[in-house]
């Protein structure tokens, strides 16, 4: 019942019970998108992670997230008006309908504006393929689910690697 990840950032990440942003830019709550097109995935994952002090904000799918984020051509003009939503993170599932995981995260790094947000991509499928697929993407993490709280917290190095000096190949230690 584990659950095993592959990463693309090595770096050992103290989570001691200071909780909050950490080394954050903003020094604010770290804002989380949780994209899965499952409800029960979502909630759980929303559970997890404000049980780990993190803001979070869901989507049901793809095209959510990005009209979310303000990349759909009606939504930039909204985007605009919510630059204070700013997000961390995005965590999405890779199989959903209409728009795939690895879809999202190629339009998410294709944006001058939110290329630099880690994107972890969430499966139930050990496909290795699709792993390596996303991480060549710009996927920083692959997560198989079920997600468990050490993931969550693990996500943490993710956020803080915009602010510091974790570059490299491997994994996140939480």
């Amino acid at each position: 019942m584990s659950s095993s990840s592959t990463s693309s950032c090595e770096k050992s990440c103290d989570f001691g019970n200071g909780g909050g942003g950490g080394n954050g830019s903003e020094g604010d709550t770290p804002h989380v998108l949780a994209v899965d097109d499952s409800v029960i995935e979502r909630k759980l994952i929303e559970r997890l992670l404000k049980s780990s002090e993190y803001k979070v904000t869901t989507a049901e799918n793809g095209l959510r997230a990005l009209e979310y984020l303000g990349l759909l051509e009606d939504a930039k003009e909204n985007n605009l008006k919510n630059n204070d939503l700013k997000v961390n993170l995005v965590i999405t599932d890779y199989c959903m309908p209409g728009m795939t995981g690895y879809e999202l995260l190629k339009k998410i790094k294709e944006s001058s504006n939110f290329k630099e947000i880690p994107v972890v991509i969430m499966s139930s499928e050990k496909n290795p393929t699709r792993v390596e697929k996303c991480l060549e993407e710009g996927a920083l993490e692959f997560m198989f689910k079920p997600i468990q709280l050490s993931d969550v917290k693990r996500l943490r190095c993710h956020m803080m690697k915009l602010d510091e000096q974790c570059s490299g190949g491997g994994v996140c230690v939480g």
